[in-house]
């Protein structure tokens, strides 16, 4: 705007209104997260109780199928929350859940084949895969493996270590988008390979298999 004078002052506009943006809406309510956290006690307490203490005949008896199916369902559901953590919350579509998930689930199966003990066919202690592949001790990373609070320890402490260092350095250097995706999924490439090998001792590409008990 210019004066009688001759000088330029300049136009002082109305401050604009502030932008306000919706805001997040939590994961759950609070009534909602109670209301979970009681379905999952009761079906971490029912499911053993219906399947060892009520007779097979009655109809409240749940079947060792149906409690391997009811774990199978509540892993995925876990691996979904995971998966919807990152994705739908942060934005970050990771390709490597797949490798944390397996990390997890090979230090139980690790565990697990250490319970066939000599009921395997080839009455060792070694699992049935080293006898048929000739080894005659137990590899040194299978060390804690017949501990079931070290197993329950691990199976948190593997994948998290493992995800915090690559967490660490990709965040580091800044890695997103499309390249993010590209990398985990590459990792999880590369440990897939590194497990189907039968010199590694996790089963070669049959993986554990013939369970005969948790504890």
């Amino acid at each position: 705007m210019k004066t009688d004078e001759g000088v330029v002052v300049p136009a002082v506009s109305a401050p604009r209104p502030a932008v306000q943006l919706p805001g997040r809406s939590p994961l759950l309510t609070r009534a909602g997260w109670s209301a979970f956290v009681i379905a999952a006690l009761l079906v971490c307490v029912l499911a053993p109780l219906l399947n060892l203490v009520v007779p097979e005949g009655h109809a409240l008896h749940l079947s060792d199928y149906a409690v391997a199916l009811l774990g199978k369902i509540m892993c995925y559901a876990i691996l979904a929350l995971a998966m919807d953590l990152i994705w739908g919350y942060t934005g970050i579509l990771s390709l490597g859940h797949g490798l944390f998930f397996a990390l997890g689930g090979y230090v139980m199966g690790m565990y697990l084949m250490r319970q066939i003990g000599r009921e395997g066919n080839y009455k060792s202690d070694l699992p049935d895969f080293m006898v048929f592949l000739d080894w005659k001790e137990m590899p040194w990373h299978w060390a804690l493996s017949d501990s079931f609070i070290a197993t329950v320890l691990l199976v948190v402490l593997v994948p998290g270590l493992v995800a915090f260092v690559f967490g660490y350095f990709a965040f580091r250097s800044r890695i997103k988008g499309v390249y993010f995706s590209i990398i985990t999924q590459a990792m999880t490439f590369a440990a897939m390979l590194l497990f189907f090998r039968n010199e590694t001792g996790f089963g070669g590409n049959n993986g554990f298999t013939d369970f005969k008990r948790i504890l």
